[in-house]
């Protein structure tokens, strides 16, 4: 399996930004899939996806902000950011959870990314 994200970058606060993560060597459409982040503390989930779309679930930091869309005919799961503030800041992961629906339990998830830096400056 082989989850690579996409779309990092340094934005001003305000601004936007777009996240991809492309998926191989799993039935994606069977697996949730979901974002992660990392900054100085712990990871922490931001927005997660059911298999087939009908389940979806943010962060509280995030909703109304950020929002997440899956594209099972292309195998990719998008993460579109805005109202970016700098505690945005953080290394994103994309993850996958071949049982899950998308919820936010990070041991849920069996495979992850390389992770993709974002960076909001104030």
């Amino acid at each position: 399996v082989q989850l690579v994200e996409s779309g990092g970058g340094l934005v001003q606060a305000g601004g936007s930004l777009r996240l991809s993560c492309a998926a191989s060597g799993l039935t994606f459409s069977r697996n949730a899939m979901a974002w992660f982040r990392q900054g100085p503390g712990k990871r922490e989930f931001v927005a997660g996806i059911s298999g087939l779309g009908s389940r979806i679930y943010y962060a509280d930091a995030v909703k109304g902000r950020f929002t997440i869309v899956r594209d099972n005919a292309k195998n990719t799961v998008s993460l579109q950011m805005n109202s970016l503030k700098p505690e945005d800041t953080a290394v994103y992961y994309c993850a996958a959870d071949p049982l899950g629906s998308g919820e936010g339990t990070t041991s849920r998830y069996d495979y992850w990314g390389q992770g993709t830096q974002v960076t909001v400056s104030s």
